[in-house]
């Protein structure tokens, strides 16, 4: 019989490591939207900051 406490690890690995994957691909995405779209720039700070932050980063 499995260990109901080991199963819940496993799916919190998995939802970690989700949301991981979640992050990087909506990140990579803002930075090629901004690039596209300089008109972007300066409507949403939280965007700004993440692109700049992406941009330090590389």
């Amino acid at each position: 019989m499995e260990n109901p406490t080991h199963g819940a690890d496993r799916d919190v690995e998995r939802i970690i490591e989700q949301r991981m994957s979640l992050k990087s691909r909506h990140s990579q995405a803002l930075s090629q939207l901004m690039l596209e779209r300089d008109d972007l720039r300066g409507v949403h700070a939280l965007a700004d900051f993440v692109d700049d932050g992406l941009r330090w980063s590389a």
